[in-house]
């Protein structure tokens, strides 16, 4: 692979990076043994039951506004696929914009558990834009205007607009470079 390319994935890794907080593990252990005092249990627990009734509800319109009574910010004719998760822990930190389509059983993650720290980072999905079935979006992630993410493809960088990825780590297809 030619040293430019390395410099773009370092370079975009690090723009989702700089756009993540970083917080100190609140208590003894690692910081998922310590979620409660990251976030109200007990608005975890509204989230996941508003949540798990969106992912299972046929209705796009009720879908959109159970998410939007979390905080999910969602556009005009959105779509989420049956099954798609936006994440549990902080869904006011998901955007999806305009028209996007968030495909069967997605999952957009604004959060990870580490051990010594857990980081959270808002995720932006563009007007137009596509999310795969299966595929995961990490904190911090945009995903472009118009840009398309592969099923089961893992999202840890910006997709520009227009663009199509796809993998584990999703990289983009076609093109220069590619083995298409």
């Amino acid at each position: 692979m030619p040293d430019d390319i390395d410099e773009t994935d370092e370079t975009d890794e690090r723009r989702r990076h700089d756009r993540i907080a970083h917080h100190a593990t609140p208590g003894p252990g690692n910081s998922l043994r310590s979620w409660t005092r990251a976030k109200s249990p007990l608005r975890v627990a509204l989230n996941y039951v508003v949540i798990v009734l969106a992912r299972i509800s046929p209705s796009l319109k009720l879908k959109n506004l159970l998410l939007q009574s979390i905080g999910v910010t969602v556009g005009e004719g959105v779509s989420w696929g049956l099954e798609s998760t936006p994440d549990v822990f902080w869904p006011e930190l998901v955007t999806v914009e305009d028209h996007a389509i968030v495909g069967y059983d997605a999952t957009i993650l604004c959060h990870e558990f580490l051990q010594d720290e857990y980081r959270t980072g808002e995720v932006v999905v563009g007007e137009r834009a596509m999310i795969g079935a299966g595929a995961i979006i990490l904190p911090g992630v945009e995903i472009g205007e118009g840009a398309s993410v592969a099923a089961n493809s893992l999202v840890t960088q910006d997709v520009p607009p227009g663009e199509t990825v796809a993998g584990v780590p999703a990289r983009p297809m076609g093109g220069e470079g590619s083995a298409d």
